[in-house]
């Protein structure tokens, strides 16, 4: 019997946070600086905006199974918004209105270390 929705939605966003948190652990020992966790401009949100030097990342986590299912995860609406929040983010810091930018992600599938796949979409 399969547990009611309720409870369903409830694991998915501890399994969300959990997936979040790892990502953020791996990308601080890659040398990645955390600027914000999901961050909420007018368009939508991201889950991590991190730097590393001069450029600036907003990362989608997704905890999937497989890496093809945690891609399509990232719909075409769901890039536009990501995009639009992260022109959004650099509008409200100067500092960072000259730095490059891209947009990443980071995959988290059971029982694996996260897979950081950079320029996911452009």
């Amino acid at each position: 019997m399969n547990p009611p929705p309720d409870i369903r939605r409830s694991r998915a966003y501890m399994r969300g946070l959990s997936a979040e948190f790892r990502s953020v652990l791996f990308l601080r020992l890659k040398g990645y600086r955390i600027l914000a966790r999901r961050y909420r401009g007018p368009a939508g949100e991201i889950d991590i905006i991190a730097r590393r030097g001069h450029l600036i990342a907003a990362i989608e986590v997704k905890a999937r199974a497989g890496l093809t299912e945690a891609l399509e995860a990232v719909t075409p609406r769901q890039q536009r918004r990501i995009t639009r929040t992260l022109l959004y983010f650099q509008s409200q810091h100067p500092r960072l209105a000259n730095f490059d930018y891209r947009f990443d992600l980071m995959w988290v599938g059971p029982r694996r270390l996260p897979k950081h796949i950079l320029d996911a979409w452009r």
